[in-house]
């Protein structure tokens, strides 16, 4: 892995590594929780249309606000200029290339504001093009450069429920009540939405009065969340946008039925080009304007279904699957510059990829190793802009391994890559020494299937010596761990554990027929899947039986309260974020309805023992594994009375338990390098208040 990773480097790059190696202590340190403030990771690479530069955004941690700091940064295709891109203080993201390369535009994030900035490449001078109320998403360019599309929430006219008396002057009055009328009213990670609708807007490049071309009571950026939103496509006249939205009645019945739409800018009238029951999703307008690309599936209801890449003829109005006979889901296409075909993302075996698909549905990889816009555990690339391609056909692309989180590459397929451009963690990493990872392969005990995993070793690692064994679950759990950087893993064994983590069945990566087998029984056999995978690492000889701990997040604090449930070979668990009642968690959480379409075939009042059977809280009486609950008070997704619930009843078990609220956390409970740092320290903590027989 390392003489791969080092082969891969520029001439800049490898000359900065072995200076910094050239004043390197004889022995390094392991990682240390505090270390995590110094790390950063790259994502969003975008390639200048002519192939000569890569404008990306740095991501840094800032020790004295507590929050992950975004900047623009620009390096040329060779390695070499690498410097800012912008100035200011702002948070920047979205950059975007115009058409002829001079400028760049972006979005900029300060004091809650959001607001739409341009900077031309020549001079470096910058300028804030608008004044918007709400926060802009989904930047695209029109292909002659003289205008920016955008989407945007209109909110909604806000018409009191009723007429309360005013306050005197002076008076301190308690908050007026919240009416809540819509079913997806608050998001994760947002808070309460502000009621109203995203929108498409058009503005001129040079700044001015945004101008509203869509309406209506429908989202035209994409699904219900605000993260989900997608950028719309021009066509290359520069005279239609295609876009994603659900205009229909009772779209919020099944928000994930999108559809595919061409607005027409002359007129302001919207074309539907698909129409069926399932996500479309991802538009992109081939060059000569005859094709739309776009993803989706025919949707069955299914705990995991294969997201397929899929043309549109606008001449013909047909469309027809372009990966049809490809058992992977794909992501985030980008045309070539020729329109001969599509690039695309996709994961195999933990690993994410580039491939490039013909119009005749002939595939190729042109990439691996593909990183994400995550330094917390080795999750894929999902829905990641995470490569970009220009005129001359380079790639720009993330590119990570297990000892170094996302930097940011360049490949041409045929003539070389990848070619390595920053090595944005060199001056930290080169003073500290890692947790070796392993990848293995292991049959299931209930079916004799292949599972992978990796082990992540102690620094300094000694085979003949024994040590404790952390088994962490991802979450999903239709999502995949793969050989990616992880500072959780890494300060797991710096801290002297072996560390398992593996892709029990659900999985991706592994083709439908295998992320399927979790379909209407989750959590089932992936415990199974996960008990072969720690019996195959104590195998080996180094782990002491006596002292196996288990953790996960979201799907895997399910997962993890499963298996205490069913097992008491762990001697503590730390259940971070879980379902535990799915009764109530179907009504609870920011996304009511999806577990009675996806997960059971009905609503938990028609069949509540079937949501029972599947709760870990159908278990509770069987736990006698200390477990401590770990949620963030703010998590919409799982909310904490899940945890609340589980920690309860254990109380009442007598089962030593301990319940940790993180104090304004979403469901992403490591958002902030503090709360990252403060969720392993926790977990750390815990395990060690519950030592082997050996220890005490």
């Amino acid at each position: 892995m390392k003489s791969r990773y080092l082969h891969a480097l520029s001439i800049p790059a490898l000359a900065l590594l072995s200076a910094i190696c050239a004043r390197a202590p004889a022995e390094a340190e392991p990682l240390k929780l505090d270390d995590v403030f110094e790390l950063e990771y790259a994502s969003d690479p975008q390639i200048s249309p002519d192939g000569s530069r890569v404008v990306y955004v740095r991501n840094s941690m800032d020790k004295m606000t507590d929050q992950r700091r975004s900047r623009l940064w620009i390096v040329n295709s060779d390695g070499t200029g690498h410097r800012p891109a912008t100035d200011g203080n702002a948070d920047q993201v979205q950059p975007r290339w115009s058409p002829d390369g001079s400028r760049l535009a972006f979005i900029a994030v300060n004091d809650g504001s959001a607001q739409i900035g341009l900077v031309w490449l020549d001079s470096g001078r910058t300028a804030v093009l608008t004044q918007l109320d709400e926060p802009p998403s989904g930047l695209s360019w029109s292909p002659d450069g003289t205008r920016l599309a955008f989407s945007m929430v209109v909110p909604a006219p806000d018409e009191p429920f009723v007429e309360l008396p005013e306050p005197p002057e002076g008076a301190t009055w308690a908050r007026p009540p919240r009416v809540v009328t819509d079913l997806y009213y608050r998001l994760d990670g947002e808070g309460y939405r502000t009621r109203g609708y995203h929108q498409l807007f058009v503005l001129p490049a040079e700044g001015g009065t945004p101008r509203q071309v869509t309406s209506g009571s429908f989202n035209h950026a994409g699904g219900l969340a605000s993260e989900s939103m997608e950028s719309a496509a021009w066509t290359p006249d520069g005279d239609s946008l295609v876009f994603v939205a659900m205009r229909r009645e009772n779209w919020f019945l099944d928000p994930l039925d999108t559809e595919i739409y061409e607005l027409s800018l002359s007129d302001g009238t919207i074309t539907a080009l698909t129409d069926r029951r399932g996500p479309d999703t991802s538009p992109t307008v081939s060059p000569d304007g005859r094709l739309v690309a776009y993803l989706g599936f025919d949707d069955r209801y299914q705990t995991y279904q294969l997201t397929r890449l899929y043309l549109f003829d606008r001449v013909s109005g047909e469309s027809r699957c372009l990966t049809s006979s490809f058992d992977r889901s794909v992501w985030t296409p980008v045309w070539s510059p020729d329109g001969s075909g599509l690039y695309f993302i996709y994961d195999e075996h933990g690993n994410t990829k580039i491939a490039f698909v013909s119009l005749t549905g002939e595939l190729r990889t042109v990439a691996g190793d593909i990183g994400n816009s995550s330094i917390g555990r080795p999750y894929e690339a999902f829905g990641e802009r995470c490569f970009s391609v220009a005129g001359n056909g380079r790639i720009a692309h993330n590119l990570t391994d297990p000892m170094h989180p996302s930097d940011v590459a360049v490949t041409h397929p045929g003539r070389f890559g990848p070619r390595k451009l920053t090595a944005l963690n060199l001056d930290l990493l080169a003073h500290r020494e890692l947790g070796e990872v392993e990848e293995i392969w292991y049959s299931s005990s209930y079916d004799g299937r292949k599972i992978q995993g990796w082990i992540v070793r102690p620094p300094g690692f000694n085979p003949s010596q024994r040590y404790p064994l952390v088994l962490e679950i991802h979450g999903g759990p239709v999502a995949n761990y793969g050989d990616r950087f992880s500072a959780e893993m890494q300060l797991y064994a710096a801290a002297g554990y072996v560390v398992l983590y593996a892709n029990p069945r659900g999985s991706t990566g592994y083709g439908e027929e295998f992320g399927n087998l979790i379909d209407r029984k989750y959590p089932g056999n992936d415990y199974d899947d996960l008990m072969s995978g720690v019996d195959a690492v104590i195998a080996r000889g180094y782990v002491d039986q006596e002292r196996l701990y288990v953790t996960g997040g979201s799907g895997g604090g399910i997962l993890s309260a499963w298996i205490v449930g069913k097992t008491n070979r762990f001697r503590a668990a730390v259940v971070a974020k879980p379902m535990i009642n799915f009764m109530s968690a179907e009504l609870t959480t920011d996304f009511p309805g999806f577990f009675s379409k996806y997960w059971y075939d009905g609503y938990p009042w028609d069949q509540p023992e079937r949501y029972l059977a599947r709760s870990p809280l159908s278990l509770v009486g069987n736990v006698s594994t200390p477990t401590m609950l770990l949620t963030g008070d703010a998590d919409f997704r799982t909310p904490i009375n899940e945890s609340e619930q589980f920690f309860a009843a254990l109380k009442l078990r007598q089962v030593d338990t301990a319940l940790v609220r993180i104090p304004g956390a979403s469901h992403h409970i490591a958002r902030r390098p503090s709360q990252l740092i403060a969720k392993v320290a926790y977990i750390l903590k815990w395990f060690e208040m519950h030592p082997g027989s050996g220890d005490r």
